[in-house]
């Protein structure tokens, strides 16, 4: 059995459907097996969003997509054209997104669960995800906007991106004595 981290984001608690996005998974029959509501502090959110050159560059670069995509000037709005820099920046924006305000931490449990809950959560940004999806019902944020105002996409929720991924935040978000086995 595979198990992967789902986090609701401070908007999708502060809109109180919590119980319409654990109900999702539970219908596909996911098990949830540890949750809990937190106000995480930076230093926790620093570590669910690391700050290694390769991942930095990875966000940096994909946000550069977003720039070319929209043709807007990167260097003007963010000063830079760094990749690394621009991952910082982003980095920065999600860390203070994510303690803006509670967070529903869980660790689901079934088959194949990190792919499953990906494509049950859709495309990272709402407003490019399919309807029937967490993200495509449930917000319409885009990149176009969070670029233009040097913020993070607001999102909704957080998916576990790969099994190895799942298991760092397993450990990150959930001590051995929260996690049931039933």
């Amino acid at each position: 059995m595979e198990q992967t981290i789902v986090l609701v984001k401070p908007d999708g608690v502060k809109k109180g459907i919590i119980g319409d996005i654990l109900a999702r998974f539970e219908r596909l029959g996911l098990k949830l097996v540890a949750g809990k509501l937190i106000w995480v502090n930076k230093t926790l959110v620093g570590k669910h969003y690391p700050h290694e050159t390769a991942y930095l560059k990875s966000v940096g670069e994909k946000t550069l997509e977003n720039y070319q995509k929209y043709g807007l000037d990167v260097g003007e709005n963010l000063g830079t054209k760094d990749p690394v820099e621009i991952g910082e920046m982003v980095r920065m924006w999600n860390m203070e997104f994510l303690s803006s305000g509670p967070v529903f931490a869980m660790l689901l449990e079934g088959p194949n669960a990190v792919m499953i809950v990906r494509k049950i959560v859709g495309h990272t940004f709402p407003s490019e995800a399919m309807p029937g999806t967490i993200r495509g019902d449930f917000s319409f944020d885009s990149a176009y906007d969070s670029n233009l105002q040097k913020r993070t996409t607001r999102n909704i929720i957080h998916a576990s991106g790969s099994v190895k991924e799942a298991e760092f935040e397993k450990k990150l978000w959930f001590k051995r004595d929260e996690i049931y086995s039933y």
